[in-house]
């Protein structure tokens, strides 16, 4: 047998540490973006927009006027698919973490929650720039071909303000389910207090301005649905409009979301 002589070195020296290096929010945003898309839900959600909105801006040419084939009716009618099944998928960007029990794995690969839901912020974000890119392009493609078939001219009436009320129209709406997605954490409730918020509370708040002369002022400080269609149609221009707008995103989004994410970094995920 031959002895093995150990240096002093050896023994002193301490073991190299592996430095771990946290994950970038780009990645995260990446991970998050793919997520939407690659569950069944998504997919089928993805592939109804493709379908549905140029459906909906062809039947501008069989069902309207002439006088309707626009530029901004086309948008508005390959955007109004959009508008409904987005914001679901903001919410399920949020709820399947606790729904589908993937926070477990995602939790534990990034603990920070924080760090996931901003990328999931982000995420959302890029989906509604995206989705309103699409709406002009197939609005445009919708308006030229319209117009030839109709034999009228091409009318352009999209301005660049009334462009980017329409894509802050299209991020207020996902902001919605986002919020909700947070606040509610479980897709199908989610998915039944968005439509509450867009179908059943507007028209409450209508009905009790009319029967309450007093809160008939009231209304468009607290009713979104009013301020948000108010961006769809190019109409938010004074100050006093987009401080109503303000004060129903502070009332829906802003307040709630802060609510939500303070119960949802010590929410179990089970």
């Amino acid at each position: 047998m031959t002895a093995t002589i150990i240096s002093p070195d050896t023994i002193d020296a301490a073991p190299a540490r592996r430095i771990v290096r946290p994950i970038p929010t780009t990645r995260l945003a990446k991970v998050e973006l793919r997520k939407m898309f690659n569950t069944r839900s998504g997919f089928w959600m993805l592939i109804s927009i493709g379908v549905l909105s140029p459906i909906s801006a062809g039947s501008l040419l069989v069902f309207g006027l002439n006088s309707d084939v626009t530029y901004q009716n086309f948008v508005r009618a390959s955007g109004f698919p959009m508008s409904v099944i987005l914001p679901m998928i903001a919410i399920l960007a949020v709820t399947n973490e606790w729904s589908q029990r993937s926070g477990l794995t995602t939790f534990t690969l990034i603990p920070s929650r924080a760090h996931v839901i901003g990328a999931k912020a982000i995420a959302t974000v890029l989906v509604g720039l995206g989705s309103v890119a699409v709406a002009l392009a197939v609005g445009a493609l919708g308006n030229v071909a319209g117009s030839a078939l109709a034999g009228v001219n091409t009318v352009w009436d999209i301005s660049l303000s009334m462009a980017s009320q329409i894509v802050l129209y299209d991020l207020v709406g996902m902001a919605i389910g986002f919020t909700l997605g947070v606040v509610l954490r479980n897709s199908a409730a989610a998915i039944v207090g968005y439509f509450v918020a867009s179908l059943v509370v507007p028209g409450i708040l209508v009905l009790l301005a009319h029967a309450r002369p007093w809160f008939e002022d009231l209304q468009p400080w607290i009713d979104w649905n009013t301020t948000h269609g108010a961006l769809l149609e190019g109409a938010t221009n004074t100050g006093k409009e987009w401080a109503m707008l303000g004060s129903t995103t502070m009332i829906w989004i802003v307040i709630p979301l802060v609510v939500g994410l303070l119960f949802l970094r010590r929410s179990e995920v089970k």
